[in-house]
């Protein structure tokens, strides 16, 4: 028996994921199935503090022989041949946002041109170091088009792409903590079509509505340094709602989703549920992945891994 599971576990299909931070760089090992994965490993390696800044205009990584190492020890840690990762940056290292967009057009390249045209203004750097992405999310009844827009300057991700080749990785995907948070937790999440996430990860502050199970609002802000339980987190959350609340006045309450760290989850969902005026139910990462024989199954430890382990699903 032992012998046909160690030959199940050689031919099944493995992804790593990267998360990289100011703290250090988190690795998690996936194999498996998407719909019932398998944390295989987990490795973390630190950075020296100021080794990377998360910045929107300016280039991030500012120690690379300090952070090509880390990067080098964390994978190496995992003990894993391929070098293909998907890597989950800090949100604040770019923008992410919701765009109407009029009428149609007849190719991706067309409609890139057309969003970086209506974001021109709203463009922290200059438009042509801008690297676009975006999403069709539905067809308004007026004909517009829903999309869900991911943007970050073309120097600073390309510093990323350079160091983690340096280090001898190929990052096959680069995304942002928000959305692998959503991809690690969508199986629970999609049990609900009309819910709210909010998320307190890494000293950011995350909140998605979602509405038949296509976002409506996101709003995102950096609370590093905060404490949990000040009243710059209540006031943070509070106002997104009421942004939200008037921006759609006809939306009835929804479930609730909360995402936070261990330590603090109960002091957050008493300050959620305050200022939503509704409780709110907790996703742990624990519930959703089966720890392997060398990896956690605690929830104290897995949830630093959750954008990790949210990055290595894309392969999955």
């Amino acid at each position: 028996m032992s012998d046909r599971n160690e030959l199940s576990m050689l031919f099944s299909k493995r992804s790593t994921g990267i998360e990289i931070s100011p703290g250090g760089v988190r690795c998690a090992l996936l194999s498996g199935a998407v719909a019932s994965p398998r944390v295989d490993k987990v490795a973390f390696s630190p950075l020296p503090s100021n080794a990377v800044k998360v910045s929107i205009r300016e280039l991030n990584i500012l120690d690379p022989e300090s952070f090509v190492n880390s990067v080098r020890s964390a994978h190496n840690l995992l003990l894993c041949a391929t070098g293909r990762v998907s890597v989950t940056l800090p949100d604040a290292v770019g923008r992410i946002m919701l765009l109407d967009l009029e009428g149609r057009f007849k190719s991706r390249a067309e409609a890139v041109d057309l969003i970086r045209w209506k974001l021109k203004k709203n463009i922290p750097f200059d438009l042509a170091d801008t690297h676009l992405d975006y999403q069709q999310l539905t067809v308004r009844e007026n004909g517009d088009l829903a999309l869900l827009v991911a943007l970050v300057s073309r120097s600073v991700i390309s510093q990323y792409e350079e160091l983690l080749a340096e280090a001898g990785l190929t990052p096959a995907r680069i995304d942002f903590n928000l959305f692998n948070l959503y991809r690690t937790l969508e199986r629970r999440l999609s049990l609900s079509d009309d819910c709210i996430l909010i998320s307190f990860y890494d000293g950011t502050l995350g909140i998605m509505v979602f509405s038949q199970g296509v976002p409506e609002f996101i709003r995102i802000k950096d609370l590093s340094g905060i404490m949990v339980a000040g009243s710059r987190l209540f006031t943070e959350i509070n106002s997104s709602l009421l942004i939200y609340r008037e921006r759609f006045p006809e939306q009835k309450s929804k479930t609730i989703f909360c995402i936070a760290p261990p330590d603090i989850a109960d002091g957050f969902k008493e300050i959620v549920a305050e200022a939503a005026g509704l409780s709110s139910v907790l996703l742990e990462i624990k519930t959703v992945v089966t720890p392997g024989d060398n990896a956690p199954g605690d929830q104290k430890t897995l949830f630093h891994y959750t954008a990790a382990i949210g990055a290595a699903l894309r392969n999955l």
